[in-house]
């Protein structure tokens, strides 16, 4: 396999996940409107700036990844056309990082934050505190979904690019 059509493919398979971070952020948006205009309990009231804040947090995440996964699509053919062997390297060292970065925040962070919430919630009593656990809990599930295939994804690119690379010196 040609290592441009590689990193397109790829490229392109980020861009169609990260429509779920900006899916998930508009149904976290549409639950805090829900619960603006239809909580009537102080729990259901609770929720209402916690899931507008994790709406706002996603759709941010989301926007940012699909118009930069958007723009390599385009700028991996000027950078292969330039030099073959520099942009081989360079999405070798980036995959890499990437992946550190996945085990570091993704698979590390994450789980301990979850787990702070959950304890949150069995300790603090009150709806303010439970909302925003619950609301942080569900988001970082939603971040952990989506990047669990998205780590998944890069792994298989780095292992071809690497594999490709070798079969070309």
């Amino acid at each position: 396999m040609d290592i441009l059509k590689l990193a397109t493919e790829w490229a392109k398979a980020e861009v169609f996940s990260t429509k779920f971070f900006i899916y998930f952020a508009i149904l976290f948006l549409i639950a805090s409107i829900g619960f603006w205009q239809l909580g009537k309990s102080e729990i259901a009231r609770a929720y209402i700036i916690p899931t507008l804040v994790a709406g706002i947090l996603l759709l941010t995440i989301g926007l940012g990844l699909f118009f930069t996964n958007k723009a390599r699509i385009t700028n991996f053919e000027t950078a292969y056309k330039e030099d073959a062997s520099l942009f081989i390297n360079s999405e070798i060292k980036r995959a890499e990082a990437t992946l550190k970065e996945y085990n570091t925040v993704v698979f590390k962070a994450i789980p301990i934050i979850i787990i702070i919430c959950a304890l949150l919630i069995i300790f603090m009593n009150t709806p303010t505190w439970r909302a925003i656990s619950i609301t942080t809990i569900t988001m970082l599930i939603v971040i952990l979904l989506i990047d669990g295939t998205a780590h998944s994804r890069i792994d298989t690119y780095y292992k071809q690019l690497t594999k490709l690379s070798q079969e070309q010196k």
